[in-house]
């Protein structure tokens, strides 16, 4: 791959990165990723088209796109603009909080590469070689913008998924658009002028449509690019920049984009619970010690969990009212793990607060916060009380991650579980079969046509 044009510029090293990747560049690991990444955020994007979040985003752009002859609604019947697609599309992708996670990023990379790479792909015509490409260019751009920023950023309230990942999805996008590295630059630094996204809103349905509003400002900023629409100078790196304003000054420097491969060296992971990811590693300990120890739900006096910083910033509804709210609790996450034999999509949905059992649990589940954890660490002490018996465990990292992965048995059957919500089960099989062969895929039409 040639050598970034001017090294000591991020925006122009970036930049150079995303129009000189080619699917050959990408490690053989990393394909494997992503093909993962892939055919995982596809599956929860089927199944938030048609309620919560989704739903509404895709009634919005329908509503507004009558008669438009444009690329796919996932899901969904109906078409739209290239931009509102990535907007429906994106926001039915984060509408469940089902879809994966990267550190590297503090946040959900796929969410905001797939739903922009889906669009652009169909209106051009891409394979699915270049779907991969441009998914690897995306999440390398996120990653290598949030690093010098991260975790004080997300400490001072912004949502990652949405500020880092319009970045994301103006690079995938580019990539798609066979942008040189001078429009691409552009691209970038339009993006620059659109992040948004407050925790104060984790919780609520707007949450998921941060995602969708970084991936239709994202393809937005590239296809104004590609226009010729033109940008300031050191828009993330420079003066009252992306990066000045968007953090306390304390910028780090970050390793060049795929020197090292943050999708190799991080990685990605996807959930085997739709909630918030700093409860994942609670819930499993206490599911785990229930199940060995053969603990009775009903006996249960007290259950507590130790966990970051992070997690306390992140689960802040004890007594949740929705679904959505539960997804962010810490308490019914626990309660969840101790009385429930599976916690899936079914867990969260608001009627499942009125389950008795669970509610008794949750009245008796706490959690603290241990000030000596790194902030975004995942590590978990799970406590359970019941009668004269102790029982206690904890966890590093949560299941799913790349040291710990889901097996593809699981991915198929949660991709199944969460397709069949809008499409009918042998639908669902042939899709995850080419997802999840992308690379040999001749274009995305015919992705979408499996669907």
């Amino acid at each position: 791959m040639p050598e970034p044009r001017e090294a000591a510029a991020p925006e122009r090293t970036l930049a150079s990165f995303v129009a000189d990747l080619t699917f050959e560049d990408v490690p053989t690991g990393a394909v494997n990723t992503i093909e993962r990444a892939f055919v995982d955020t596809v599956g929860v994007t089927l199944a938030g088209a048609v309620e919560g979040a989704g739903d509404r985003a895709n009634r919005v752009v329908r509503a507004t796109s009558a008669g438009s002859d444009g690329v796919s609604l996932l899901g969904v019947e109906g078409s739209a603009s290239v931009a509102e697609a990535a907007f429906a599309n994106g926001t039915a992708g984060h509408a469940l909080d089902y879809d994966d996670l990267s550190w590297a990023m503090d946040g959900h990379p796929s969410v905001t590469l797939v739903a922009p790479a889906l669009a652009v792909g169909e209106h051009v015509g891409a394979s699915g070689p270049a779907l991969v490409t441009a998914f690897a260019a995306g999440f390398e751009a996120e990653c290598y913008l949030a690093e010098p920023i991260s975790p004080t950023h997300y400490e001072q309230g912004w949502h990652p998924t949405a500020t880092f990942g319009v970045f994301g999805a103006a690079a995938a996008a580019a990539s798609l658009l066979d942008l040189d590295a001078e429009a691409t630059e552009r691209a970038l630094n339009v993006a620059a002028s659109t992040p948004a996204g407050l925790k104060r809103n984790f919780g609520s349905m707007t949450k998921p449509v941060h995602a969708g509003l970084a991936g239709r400002s994202g393809v937005t900023a590239a296809l104004l690019a590609a226009e010729g629409v033109t940008a300031g100078d050191a828009v993330v790196s420079g003066e009252r920049g992306f990066w000045d304003r968007y953090a306390d000054g304390d910028e780090r420097e970050a390793d060049p984009p795929g020197a090292p491969w943050r999708l190799v060296e991080t990685g990605i992971s996807v959930k085997k619970y739709p909630c918030c990811y700093f409860a994942h590693t609670s819930l499993a300990v206490a599911a785990d010690l229930v199940e060995r120890n053969g603990v009775d739900p009903e006996a249960v006096d007290r259950v507590e969990a130790t966990v970051s910083r992070g997690a306390g910033d992140a689960l802040v509804y004890p007594d949740p009212a929705t679904g959505l709210e539960a997804k962010f609790s810490m308490e019914y996450a626990l309660a969840c793990g101790v009385a429930r034999d599976r916690v899936g999509l079914a867990a969260f949905e608001d009627e499942a607060l009125s389950d008795s059992e669970v509610e008794r649990v949750r009245e008796r589940a706490g959690f603290d916060v241990d000030e000596s954890l790194p902030y975004k660490s995942n590590h978990t002490r799970v406590r359970i009380v019941a009668g004269e018996e102790t029982y206690e465990g904890t966890m590093e990292r949560p299941p799913g991650t790349p040291e710990n992965p889901m097996s593809e048995r699981a991915l198929r059957e949660k991709f199944v579980d969460c397709a069949t919500r809008a499409v009918p089960e042998p639908t669902a099989a042939t899709a995850f079969d080419r997802f999840r062969s992308l690379r040999e895929q001749d274009g995305v039409r015919d992705l979408l046509g499996s669907l």
